[in-house]
């Protein structure tokens, strides 16, 4: 056997899969122990730290601004809402009022004039009593008709008390303020007197005057005590 056939010989006994390191082919496969690569992450650098400081701080001052706008429209929304709700509420009250007020004062003006028509009808009725009375003369009569006319200027006289008395019971106006003698009857009233003129010997017999009644009950009333004491 030739040297070239006897390697060939001992080289098929082997798998060539006993001489791979299976260690080594998953840290390449992995990239450890070579340089990086672009596809690899790595940790950010200070320029970009910084880039994406200023951009969250961008970020938050346009929020803030935002917020302040909302802020704003929200109390825009609010003042409108109140001055609507001011609009209604007063829209209703107002009608209410003047519905009511437009009633009460037609009531009020379809009374006075009522009154107004009953006072000129009583104002009218007046005047013809008052005509009545003033044409009554008793100097034109005579002998022949005295009775006829004094029954006749009685029954005027009559006619016309009773239109005044109706008048008066239907205008108190007509009644006029009555005089109740009030300020006669505080004229007869006595003054008390005064005892800002009285000398000071004079007031003093005076208190003595209200008082002596009191010395006395005290003075018994300390001798009663003392003989109580004496005796025990």
């Amino acid at each position: 056997m030739r040297a070239a056939d006897y390697i060939r010989a001992v080289a098929s006994e082997f798998d060539q899969s006993d001489f791979v390191d299976s260690d080594f082919q998953a840290a390449k496969a992995s990239g450890y122990g070579s340089a990086p690569t672009a596809g690899v992450a790595r940790p950010p650098s200070r320029e970009e730290i910084e880039t994406k400081v200023n951009e969250t701080q961008q970020r938050l001052q346009d929020l803030k601004r935002q917020q302040e706008e909302l802020e704003r429209e929200r109390a825009t929304l609010e003042e409108a809402r109140r001055r609507r709700t001011e609009f209604h509420m007063g829209r209703d009250e107002m009608l209410q009022n003047l519905t009511r007020g437009i009633g009460l004062l037609e009531e009020a003006e379809f009374d006075a004039r009522r009154d107004a028509e009953q006072m000129a009808k009583t104002l009218g009725e007046l005047r013809d009593a008052l005509i009545k009375v003033q044409t009554l003369n008793d100097q034109t009569w005579t002998q022949d008709n005295y009775n006829v006319e004094l029954t006749r200027a009685l029954t005027a006289i009559e006619n016309a008390r009773m239109e005044w008395n109706a008048a008066q019971l239907k205008w108190p106006v007509l009644s006029g303020p009555t005089d109740t003698g009030s300020g006669a009857g505080k004229e007869d009233e006595p003054v008390p007197p005064s005892l800002a003129g009285l000398s000071f010997w004079q007031l003093a017999r005076l208190g003595l005057a209200f008082t002596w009644p009191l010395a006395v009950i005290a003075l018994a009333a300390g001798g009663v005590v003392v003989a109580l004491l004496l005796n025990r």
